[in-house]
């Protein structure tokens, strides 16, 4: 290849070829070339000179542009499906109402089966919903918290087949101060979630608190439930404290971070050994890394 060619040619691989056939060609589609041709034809359609930009769209997906996964599949199809790959699903702590402008858990369910099946991935922060044995002063309950909820998404998400015929994807966030945190990490570790990546939104506070090896209070703005002679503490911005946790970061090797708009972070996995949420992956390392040292928090079971 001369060093002012941008192009490269390549034999097709197996793997690319069964891939495009099982996800993205349509129809009397074969090739690649079949597929670039009806998304630009599609693309083009909605301008003012659909004859002028066809080309156009055309020559940019021969040179290199790939567009979103969906928009390959589904663009110029006649499918009722989405073209955005990816959607945020809000989730309260109600059973079917709306609380803090955000849609009930079987809401947000329904929405997020009717977003998956024309094609979207969807993200939860199930953070909200009230943590494991919580009260619940409707019913004087108690809760059982969002990762068994979770399961309940996690075999909708099982269930309803995505358009294009595949499954549909998710992501499940947790913040880090959230009760119910560890249950969280292990979400996946006896087969379950299977339809569910996991990731632990952390916050500035709490990668200052695992520096300084400082308690960690795991707290929620719903009450716990009494046990015994304690006594539920509130503090002075309404949250409950639930425990607290030693975060320590004496051991850790280079995460991978996100950044989230506000405070919070998408982690890659969880790297620190002396903090008991960390542990929780149990995935210890000696490795230490001082490029990474504003980074030591934390969180995510990668899908398996």
């Amino acid at each position: 290849m001369k060093p002012d060619d941008t192009t490269l040619s390549m034999p097709p691989q197996q793997v690319s070829l069964d891939v495009l056939a099982e996800k993205y060609a349509k129809g009397d589609e074969h090739t690649i070339e079949d597929v670039r041709r009806r998304v630009a034809k599609a693309l083009a359609a909605v301008e003012k000179e659909p004859d002028k930009w066809e080309p156009v769209f055309l020559e940019a997906l021969r040179n290199g542009f790939i567009p979103g996964g969906r928009i390959n599949s589904a663009a110029g199809t006649g499918l009722a499906a989405t073209l955005i790959n990816c959607f945020v699903q809000p989730v309260g702590d109600s059973v079917s109402e709306t609380t803090d402008g955000k849609p009930g858990i079987y809401v947000a369910l329904m929405e997020a089966a009717e977003t998956m099946r024309r094609g979207g991935g969807v993200g939860y922060d199930f953070s909200a919903i009230r943590p494991k044995g919580a009260l619940v002063r409707g019913t004087r309950s108690t809760a059982s918290g969002p990762v068994s909820y979770m399961r309940v998404f996690d075999q909708s998400c099982e269930t309803v087949e995505s358009a294009g015929a595949r499954r549909g994807a998710q992501m499940g966030i947790l913040r880090c101060d959230h009760p119910d945190i560890e249950q969280f990490i292990h979400g996946k570790d006896e087969g379950d979630l299977r339809n569910f990546n996991i990731s632990v939104a952390v916050t500035d506070a709490f990668m200052r608190a695992v520096e300084a090896d400082e308690e960690w209070a795991l707290v929620h703005k719903v009450q716990p439930k009494a046990e015994g002679d304690e006594s539920p503490h509130q503090r002075e911005d309404g949250a409950w404290v639930y425990r607290r946790a030693i975060c320590g970061n004496r051991s850790w090797t280079r995460p991978t971070i996100t950044p989230n708009r506000g405070s919070f972070s998408s982690i890659g996995s969880i790297r620190m050994t002396t903090c008991p949420i960390a542990k929780a992956l149990r995935r210890p390392t000696p490795a230490a890394n001082s490029h990474c040292r504003r980074t030591v928090a934390a969180v995510s079971a990668a899908s398996t």
